[in-house]
């Protein structure tokens, strides 16, 4: 038995969650947008990046993402997939996140192909909202102004911008052509932050209402 699955054993699947994918290039807003309908619609909004952010090196899901880190490899798919249900999980067992009564929003997962098809047993897609912008270069600006003020110093490279764009276009065309285009939806990014979150609102409100989830 690997130590992925050492670390997973004891984790039943029991449930689906009932998810809305938010999708969009860095700087897009997001997690802006996920946070807005997380408070508005009393859904849980998870972003992977914080959850791999603050992993603490000393806890199992830490010790085994730092052993691929650390070592400058990338994190394979079955391995993120695993330590993100166990945090999801341990959200549910701390009564953060209730799976009966609050979409989960998720920001950053998937990220590869392979990766929706590991998630299937867990996540539930209801629809999936997409974050557009034409003009990568205001974009870049303005992930450039957002690492001066939060010290990100990896963001003000940028060829690496250039190519996190280039990277994140290719992904996701080729995981949205997994779902049916009846389920995305797709909005301009480039408006403010609260011009997105009405454009959401306005066309998702049936679904961000509360329907009832089946348990």
């Amino acid at each position: 038995m690997s130590k992925f699955q050492s670390f997973t054993s004891d984790i039943a699947v029991a449930r689906k969650y009932h998810s809305v994918l938010i999708f969009g290039p860095p700087g897009a807003g997001k997690g802006t947008l996920g946070k807005f309908l997380s408070s508005a619609g009393n859904h849980f909004h998870l972003s992977s990046g914080d959850i791999f952010r603050g992993l603490s090196p000393e806890s199992p899901a830490g010790k085994i993402y730092h052993s691929y880190a650390d070592k400058g490899h990338l994190v394979p798919d079955d391995v993120t997939v695993s330590i993100w249900h166990h945090y999801v999980e341990g959200l549910i067992a701390t009564n953060r996140y209730f799976p009966s009564e609050q979409l989960l929003l998720l920001d950053g997962i998937p990220r590869t192909a392979p990766q929706i098809k590991l998630l299937e047993p867990y996540i539930d897609v209801i629809h999936i909202i997409v974050l557009e912008t034409p003009n990568i270069q205001e974009l870049i600006k303005r992930i450039k102004r957002r690492a001066l003020l939060e010290k990100r110093t990896d963001d003000l490279d940028e060829k690496v911008l250039q190519t996190r764009m280039k990277v994140y276009q290719e992904a996701t065309q080729e995981i949205l052509s997994h779902y049916p285009p009846s389920s995305i939806s797709r909005f301009n990014a480039d408006q403010k932050p609260l011009e997105i979150l009405r454009d959401v609102l306005a066309a998702l409100s049936h679904l961000l209402s509360h329907p009832e989830y089946p348990k």
